[in-house]
This record gives structure tokens, sequence and C-alpha cells, in this order.
């Protein structure tokens, strides 16, 4: 493609980087490893540090990086506008379907409490291998996508996949072991649902080299996309946080965690 030529970064070097950042987050998912070696204090301190710094590092890459480039690219604003609330209402609807899908089943199994004893752990189990499945996927994506925009735009992305992914593989974790799995076909189901980020990097890879304007497009969706996770999800979670001591230490968190991609501009 002309366009990679003209800026010097060729379109197979944005598929090697593409799919080696996919293979580091999806060694992430082992992060349970970490909750099983850990107290439940200590694992809870850990957790709640990794959510102020992917709130901070989700918002920054979005505002930072994503967004600004999305405008530089000739789309126009309008364009830019429609992509990104089209990220945002995209995972507000998964999220909703999702959660929907989960409720339904266990009140479906909470009418018969002989069911609900045999069958609602593995139907949990299945729930929440299904949502990784096609969360990691997604993330696949918004990777695959970021690193046809620049490397240093890709590292950004996949930095705050990491750090939003940590505290959301150990808290998966955390529910398969509640569901009565075992640590190890937890860690292995785990493992195995990461490894569809793999399709949704090869497929924006093939789109984006054949699709016109889809880079700019997938970038404004993925600044929407990280919004919504980081405004939705993890800032009400950082909310349920009591104490003096403990907000400012979230303060601080989701200062490194924007301070980071910052960084990275500056680096540039």
């Amino acid at each position: 493609m002309e366009e990679w030529r003209q800026i010097g970064y060729p379109f197979g070097m944005a598929f090697l980087y593409a799919i080696g950042a996919v293979a580091i987050v999806s060694l992430v998912s082992f992060s349970g490893l970490v909750a099983i070696a850990m107290r439940e204090a200590a694992l809870k301190r850990i957790v709640f540090l990794f959510v102020g710094l992917a709130t901070g590092a989700l918002f920054g890459d979005a505002f930072i990086h994503l967004i600004p480039e999305a405008l530089g690219s000739g789309i126009g604003k309008v364009t830019t506008g429609i992509a990104l609330m089209s990220g945002i209402l995209l995972f507000f609807a998964l999220e909703k379907f999702l959660y929907w899908h989960h409720c339904h089943g266990v009140h479906e199994e909470s009418a018969d409490t002989l069911t609900l004893h045999d069958h609602a752990p593995k139907r949990l189990g299945a729930l929440i291998l299904s949502a990784d499945f096609v969360h990691n996927a997604i993330d696949g994506i918004i990777i695959g996508a970021s690193f046809l925009v620049s490397v240093e735009v890709g590292v950004a992305t996949t930095i705050a996949v990491v750090f939003h992914e940590i505290p959301q593989e150990i808290a998966d974790f955390g529910l398969l072991i509640h569901a009565g799995w075992s640590r190890g076909k937890a860690l292995l189901w785990n493992f195995f649902t990461a490894l569809s980020a793999f399709l949704g990097v090869a497929l924006v890879l093939v789109l984006g080299e054949g699709v016109e304007n889809f880079v700019p497009v997938a970038t404004a969706f993925t600044a929407g996309a990280f919004i919504y996770i980081a405004g939705s999800d993890l800032v009400p979670e950082l909310h349920k946080t009591e104490g003096f001591g403990r907000t400012v230490i979230q303060l601080f968190a989701i200062v490194l965690g924007f301070g980071l991609m910052l960084l990275l501009i500056l680096v540039e």
C-alpha cells in the first residue's frame, strides 16, 4: 500500500508488531497464578492499584494518542465523532447483552434448587469464557488497528490493554474457581480464550490492507471503546474504595497510567 510506504512503516512490520503485542497480552491470562500465590488481602491491593493504572492508561491512550491520530488523518470531525460514538455504543450493547444473558440464565435456573446446584456453576463458567473469548478478540482488533497507525500508538494501546487485562483476568480466574473449576483447568481455559486475540488482529490487518480509511475509523472506534471501558467499568470500581489515603493512592495510580501514555508521546 502506498500509504505505508509514504510514512516509512511497512505493512508487514505492522503485522509482526501486532502479533508480538497480542502474544504478550495473551500471557496476561496467567495472571491467575498471582491469585494462587498471594493472600487475599495482598491480592486486593494489587488489583486495586491496577484498576487505577488501567483507568489512567485507557483514558490517556484515547485522548492523547487515538483521537488526535483519527482527527489528523483527514477523515473529518464528523466521521471521527461517529466512529468514536459507535465504539461506545457497541461496547455498551455487548456488555448489556452479556449481562442480560448471564442474569437470565441464573434466574432461570433459580426456579429449581437442584438444577441450580447441578448446572449453575457450569453455566457460569461457560458464560465467563464466552465473554472472555469475545472480549479478547476485540482486544486483538484494537491492537491490530493501533499498530496500523504507528509503533508508538500500538505500544501505547498494548500497555493500556495489559493494565486493563491484569485485574480482569484475576477476577475471571476467581469467578471460575467460584464456579467449581480446578485451578489448573481455570488457568488453561483462560489461556485458550486469550488466544482469540490472534483472530482479532488477523481480521483487522486483512481489512486494513484492503479498505480505504479503515485505519482512522478503527482508531476513533477504539478510542470510544476505551472511553466506555474506563468510564463505565473501571471508574465505578474506583468509587467503591473508601478512605482518604486509598483515594490518594487511586489518584496517583490514575495519573501514573495517564503519564505513561504522555511519556510515549514525549519520547517519540
